[in-house]
């Protein structure tokens, strides 16, 4: 049962996995929706902030520039207003949903000039014309007890929430009219077709402010979603058990980014992988919260390049472990899983590929579905790709037969519908294993895909006691095998449940 009205994903039906298409491009994401993404079964797309934002020269247009509002016009380097509009309405119409990373804590931290829209600001006297804010808009000395206005202490919850995150000037959302613009923006975004939002640093605003913030939010349209559906709502609170704020604050107003989940996820795909057979009971029992509060991953743009919590995640440069944790997190049903989606870099600051007039570069797709221009594409993966189909056949069904097989050697069924089996770099399987899958061929959508009635990877055939001969040696590219009835030789392909 949903714990909030904000926490139904509004995914079409049969999907359930999203995408962080980190800085891509209006156009590029259109295009994605409609040659990849529909066809491969996401249900939709995290993108990076639609406002403008403050333009940051140095270091050479940094990443971080995209969390630097200085108006809520439709305007940054990924497009315009009509690019978005366009965007959004190519997705849905084959049902892919947009996800607006949405800025609302603060504004730019840069001290005046223009945003991508043209916008002049000055961080000085607090003006920002172009929405407008005054200094009576942000939260001063009567709210925040620093003497510079700066977070000290994240043990204090009055400084986390009222002071200056990183120089950022934080806006006063106790203050109706504030609360007005903010509910203004996202309407708009909600009106244009967007299915909800990510909202940064939620952990640095007051649960009670965002509940009356999103209880003013339109409804989405109907024509798409159905009547009275409220947006979908994922809340970045980074919560490790140590601090006094808890992601448990804000499951009244949506879920909420579990970063336990990729910690302790990491932990054992990329140090202690003789510790998976303690995921008998992933979840809950690891002290994490319900799985319908809790939007999970394995690395966010934030912890990839050191920044956030949670200290090493797994990553693009752990190709291996990415491909069989990933397996791991969408062939069980606990929380809702985003891939994350990720461009080269060298440095933590570095921004997206881009040409000499530091445009976004377009995302060249080769003919073997992966992506040039600097842009990696996990979500385009065969491994990864071929799991979201997985994960959308057997939704609905429970973990059973969950087996462990000496260390780093682990199997379990989604009902009758899924198997997956993994193991470790140091070991090896050779068993016959019950999968709880009727009897057949099935095409293994690790090592390939079911394509014109046949399999381009491995075979695994099911006997008619539900039991298979599974072979995995940890030494090969994909420690994995995963099969499901919509990879069923004779059986219609099914990327969707």
């Amino acid at each position: 049962m949903l714990g909030s009205p904000y926490s139904d994903s509004q995914c079409s039906p049969g999907r359930d996995t999203i995408v962080h298409l980190f800085e891509w491009k209006w156009t590029d994401i259109k295009a994605e929706c409609e040659r990849f993404l529909g066809p491969y079964g996401y249900c939709g797309v995290q993108i990076s902030p639609p406002n403008e934002n403050a333009i940051v020269t140095s270091p050479n247009r940094p990443w971080y520039e995209r969390y630097q509002p200085t108006s809520y016009n439709l305007v940054t380097r990924s497009g315009n207003e009509q690019q978005f509009k366009d965007m959004v309405t190519a997705c849905n119409n084959v049902g892919v949903r947009i996800y607006v990373d949405a800025v609302i804590n603060h504004m730019t931290r840069s001290l005046s000039g223009y945003g991508t829209g043209g916008n002049y600001f000055n961080n000085d006297n607090c003006s920002f014309p172009g929405v407008p804010y005054g200094c009576q808009d942000f939260n001063g000395p009567d709210m925040c007890p620093t003497s510079d206005g700066l977070i000290h202490r994240y043990d204090k919850p009055i400084e986390v929430r009222n002071c200056k995150l990183l120089y950022l000037p934080d806006l006063r959302l106790s203050k109706d009219y504030v609360r007005g613009k903010i509910v203004e923006f996202m309407n708009k975004l909600i009106d244009i077709g967007v299915a909800g939002f990510r909202v940064d640093a939620a952990k640095h605003m007051w649960p009670g402010d965002l509940e009356i913030i999103f209880g003013m939010l339109n409804n989405l349209k109907s024509e798409i979603y159905g009547t009275r559906k409220r947006p979908f709502i994922f809340q970045e609170v980074i919560d490790l058990g140590g601090e006094p704020i808890k992601m448990s604050e804000y499951f009244g107003t949506g879920r909420v980014t579990n970063f336990i989940y990729g910690v302790k996820l990491a932990n054992i795909f990329l140090r202690h992988l003789d510790q998976a057979k303690w995921l008998v009971n992933w979840g809950e029992a690891w002290a994490m919260p319900r799985s319908d509060d809790v939007v999970v991953f394995l690395s966010n743009h934030d912890n990839q390049r050191g920044h956030g919590a949670g200290g090493t995640p797994i990553t693009f440069f752990n190709h291996k472990q990415l491909k069989t944790a990933t397996a791991f997190m969408l062939a069980h049903p606990y929380g809702f899983p985003r891939i994350m989606s990720s461009y080269w870099f060298s440095s933590d600051s570095e921004g997206p590929p881009h040409n000499s007039n530091m445009s976004i570069k377009d995302v060249l797709v080769n003919s073997d579905m992966t992506c040039g221009n600097g842009w990696v594409c996990e979500h385009r993966w065969r491994q990864i790709y071929n799991m979201v189909a997985f994960r959308n056949v057997v939704a609905g069904t429970s973990v059973d037969h969950f087996q462990s097989y000496w260390d780093q050697q682990i199997s379990f069924s989604r009902g009758k519908k899924g198997f997956i089996a993994i193991v470790g770099d140091n070991s090896s399987l050779n068993q016959n294993i019950y999968t709880g899958l009727p009897a057949g061929d099935y095409c293994d959508v690790i090592s390939g895909n079911y394509e014109n009635g046949a399999c381009t990877g491995k075979v695994i055939s099911v006997d008619g006691n539900g039991r298979a001969s599974i072979n995995i040696y940890g030494t090969s590219d994909d420690p994995v095998i995963a099969i499901h009835t919509g990879a069923k030789i004779g059986s219609p392909k099914a990327v969707t449940g």
